[in-house]
């Protein structure tokens, strides 16, 4: 979406000397040249404000587009009373940053329990060494559909409590739900997923990583 504005209208924008509040304006009237504009202006601060945070160029370009579409649904939001725009675009730059690191490190959590709950289980049904054949790719692809089998409350707890990192009383406050219901729904959709890991696990060779 970015590449794809009118040339002349962004350089007739830049021309003007107009005010990163004046665009955001003009982005809060639907004005996409303004956005355009904007987002030659600020794109080298932006991405080291990205890079950063998460060390790595494919993430902090994928960010960067990421940011942008944000800017352009959240520019309601914006307050020129309450501060300049730029000093907004690098708080929403540094949060999606913190956010992709944390989604990171909560999946990482999220396989790493997932593997401990597995190889604690009393009746191990697992084919032996199953898991060290499967990739990470693989095993990735199976949580997420393992997930989706679950009740749309237990995906939302466990989606909560993995990929975004919140504890229980967090995901309790955010979403408005009782602390045991959300402890209920946690235990119950674990106990679930690692049921059918199990299940997986002393079939054909993962089966459903490849189906």
């Amino acid at each position: 979406m970015l590449y794809e504005f009118d040339t002349q209208q962004i350089a007739e924008i830049t021309q003007q000397e107009t005010t990163d509040e004046q665009l955001m304006a003009r982005i809060q009237s639907r004005d996409d040249a303004a956005l355009a504009a904007l987002y030659r202006r600020h794109t080298p601060l932006l991405r080291t404000v990205v890079s950063r945070v998460v060390h790595n160029e494919h993430d902090a370009d994928d960010l960067l587009q990421e940011i942008f579409v944000e800017l352009w649904n959240r520019a309601e939001s914006y307050d020129e009373a309450k501060g300049k725009a730029l000093g907004w675009m690098v708080t929403l730059a540094r949060r999606r940053a913190i956010d992709k690191i944390r989604r990171r490190q909560a999946y990482s959590r999220a396989e790493e329990r997932l593997r401990l709950e597995t190889e604690h289980e009393p009746q191990q049904t697992r084919h032996e060494g199953v898991e060290d054949d499967v990739s990470a790719a693989e095993r990735a692809e199976i949580f997420k559909r393992l997930m989706a089998t679950l009740p749309p409350a237990q995906q939302e707890a466990l989606h909560l409590a993995y990929y975004r990192g919140l504890s229980q009383r967090e995901i309790a406050a955010q979403t408005g739900i009782p602390l045991g219901t959300i402890k209920t729904r946690l235990e119950l959709a674990i106990r679930k997923i690692r049921t059918a890991i199990l299940a997986i696990g002393g079939a054909d060779e993962w089966s459903m990583a490849h189906a």
